[in-house]
């Protein structure tokens, strides 16, 4: 394939996913609002916040088993 095509191929893909990812962050208030208005709202959670989610669960358990070591290796001393 001619290479003026592969390069038209690739811009027309990577075009696309920009598209398809402006419309959802465009509507993703519409929908959450029409949720809340029918009583529908999303239980389950997307992937970035049941990552965000567990990174804080990571980050508390990080600090409190700190927090427990420093605390006995005072008493050791």
């Amino acid at each position: 394939m001619n290479k003026h095509f592969e390069d038209a191929w690739y811009y027309a893909r990577r075009t696309g996913k920009h598209l398809a990812r402006g419309v959802r962050e465009e509507l993703d208030p519409v929908e959450r609002r029409l949720r809340e208005a029918t009583g529908r709202e999303r239980e389950e959670l997307t992937r970035l916040e049941r990552w965000r989610r567990e990174l804080r669960n990571t980050e508390t358990e990080t600090a409190d088993r700190a927090r427990h070591v420093v605390r006995k290796a005072r008493r050791r001393v």
